[in-house]
């Protein structure tokens, strides 16, 4: 037997313990698997190829993929959609099987009456592998994932390097449990509060009455005639509309490095907060401008593609308003939410409000107006219901 098929028991074991310990110096999940593979070669097993696969909780995620290649010093990271699930690629792959029946599949690809029932095995031998194994990954909560380890030694892995993989099976799946919960934790908070609001849950601020002032630049935006919408259209329908209009308002909102931070019936709230260090209020003023702008974008695709169909157009106001707000947990102690509260707010709503009677799809205040160039043009001061005293409100200098 040669160095290199010889799997030593004693660094098998350490490696184990490594894993049980949290994998010490490898913070993020492709940090794991890379200290891991580079471990797992030290004991003598030729890994050319590896990779990790955990389906996850998300909106949009169905799962993520974790690629390791002995020629790359980076893990590649992949995000699989749901879409996936259709593909012949996927249904055609170990790693449904693996996922459907919990046993683990080897394909000896150095022997000739290895059979050829995966898609990815032509490419395997394509790139000169020989040997390929995945093994499953089973949490304590019954969910199976995958594992799957690959070389190009002559002959493939020997019994006694498969031996070795498998030692770590029980380890790694703990480790990635693990890993995978955490993942879930921000996938779940990042979706439903917003990645701000959600790191800053995690980071402990849990509590009813944790917050903290900040100044922002404040969205407010609305949809017109949704509750004739609501009455006339089938809810399926009153729904992928919505779906689609928040799409051009949050979609935007977000792509422009805002936080939303909450849908209320068919409106939007949400933050592009200033830093108290850099005091970047010109840069948060246009971040905000500019997402409205694409959001107006988009809208209008909409409407054009609404028009084409015999359907009429949707109508929408956005406010943008700056000021200081409390951004924290509010609520009762059995139920808590995180947002913001504050007179700029209630005053981001009324600009909004102004939109209808001004007949026009966007008005800011002069708290924004005041950071831009070129200047937008003033419609004077109006009077907001519930306002005390008079706010001097904006449109885009086109727009005159």
């Amino acid at each position: 037997m040669t160095d290199i098929q010889l799997v030593k028991p004693s660094l098998t074991a350490s490696v184990v313990d490594w894993l049980v310990d949290g994998a010490p110096g490898a913070p993020l999940s492709q940090d794991i698997l890379l200290h891991l593979c580079e471990r797992l070669m030290d004991c003598g097993i030729p890994l050319f190829r590896s990779a990790v696969f955990v389906t996850t909780l998300h909106p949009n995620i169905m799962g993520r993929a974790f690629y390791w290649r002995k020629d790359n010093p980076i893990v590649e990271v992949g995000e699989a959609p749901y879409s996936l699930l259709d593909s012949d690629e996927y249904k055609r792959s170990p790693i449904l099987h693996v996922l459907e029946k919990n046993t683990e599949i080897r394909r000896h690809l150095s022997d000739p009456d290895c059979p050829d029932d995966f898609l990815v095995l032509k490419d395997f031998r394509d790139e000169g592998i020989t040997d390929y194994v995945i093994m499953p990954l089973e949490f304590t909560n019954g969910e199976i994932h995958a594992a799957s380890w690959s070389t190009c030694q002559p002959g493939g892995f020997t019994e006694a390097q498969l031996g070795g993989l498998r030692n770590i099976q029980s380890a790694l799946s703990r480790l990635a449990e693990i890993m995978a919960l955490k993942r879930v934790s921000i996938n779940l908070l990042d979706a439903y509060l917003g990645h701000q609001s959600g790191a800053k849950v995690l980071s402990g601020k849990i509590q009813r009455g944790d917050g903290e002032d900040i100044l922002s630049v404040i969205w407010f935006c609305d949809l017109r005639q949704s509750t004739e919408l609501a009455d006339t259209l089938p809810s399926a329908d009153y729904l992928a509309l919505l779906n689609q209009y928040f799409e051009c308002m949050a979609g935007a909102i977000l792509d422009g490095g805002g936080e939303v931070l909450k849908y209320i019936g068919d409106a939007v709230l949400a933050i592009f907060p200033i830093d108290p260090k850099t005091e970047n209020y010109k840069e948060a003023c246009y971040l905000a401008v500019n997402s409205a702008r694409e959001a107006m974008s988009r809208m209008q695709t909409l409407n054009d593609e609404r028009q084409a169909s015999g359907l009429a157009p949707l109508g929408y106001g956005i406010g943008l308003h700056l000021g200081q707000v409390m951004y924290g947990n509010i609520g009762t102690e059995a139920r808590i939410e995180f947002g913001v509260i504050g007179a700029a707010v209630n005053e981001a709503s009324r600009i909004e409000g102004m939109t209808k009677l001004l007949k026009r799809n966007i008005l800011i205040s002069g708290e924004v107006a005041t950071h831009l160039e070129p200047k937008w043009h003033s419609l004077g001061k109006h009077s907001l219901r519930g306002v005390g005293g008079e706010i001097e409100l904006f449109i885009p200098p086109k727009f005159v």
